[in-house]
């Protein structure tokens, strides 16, 4: 039986349920935004002969079969996980993986 209000959390990684109040779980919350550099533009760059409407016009032509949302999230994504202490003790050490794809 569950109590009024109570929603059931899942650790993201292995699925297993977490219990609000033991202690014994993470939330973690990731955000992730687009190189906020500005543009590295040369001379060479500005001497050439750039047509902007036309770079404008190639850009909207490939976000026609885009979402607002899959625009949005290649500027800037929020996101909130909860990790069980064992899923977490492995991601923390390496977050990106990057011990299991090195070539």
């Amino acid at each position: 039986m569950t109590d009024a209000g109570y929603f059931p959390l899942f650790c993201h990684r292995c699925g297993c349920e977490l219990k609000a109040g033991l202690g014994n779980f993470y939330v973690v919350r990731l955000e992730a935004f687009a190189d906020p550099t500005p543009a590295r533009i040369t001379e060479d760059d500005i001497g050439q002969n750039v047509d902007f409407d036309k770079e404008i016009e190639l850009l909207t032509e490939q976000m026609k079969g885009m979402s607002t949302q899959e625009l949005a999230d290649q500027v800037y994504r929020k996101l909130t996980i909860h990790l069980c202490w064992k899923c977490y003790k492995t991601w923390i050490e390496d977050p990106a993986g990057a011990k299991h794809h090195r070539a």
